[in-house]
């Protein structure tokens, strides 16, 4: 059995793990779970979005200083 198998297998053990005592725990424990999934997603969602954010202010910038050259390349030409 190759490293992947066994890594996957593994894998696949802990994830039952985790959902056969996710299935155990009470309601409260269970509602603590969704509550830091959902916290996690979020946070997630959030360093996304100020990634795209920052990308997008990098990418104006550098189109700002692209048109700058060009015009001075244009006007030393002329």
């Amino acid at each position: 059995m190759g490293n992947k198998t066994k890594g996957f297998l593994a894998l696949l053990g802990l994830g039952a793990l985790a959902y056969w005592k996710y299935k155990q725990s009470t309601p409260e424990e269970q509602q603590a779970v969704k509550d830091k999934i959902n916290n996690a997603k979020d946070n997630l969602n959030k360093w996304g979005n100020d990634l795209k954010t920052k990308a997008n202010d990098v990418a104006s910038q550098v189109q700002s200083k692209v048109d700058e050259v060009k015009t001075k390349a244009e006007d030393s030409y002329n």
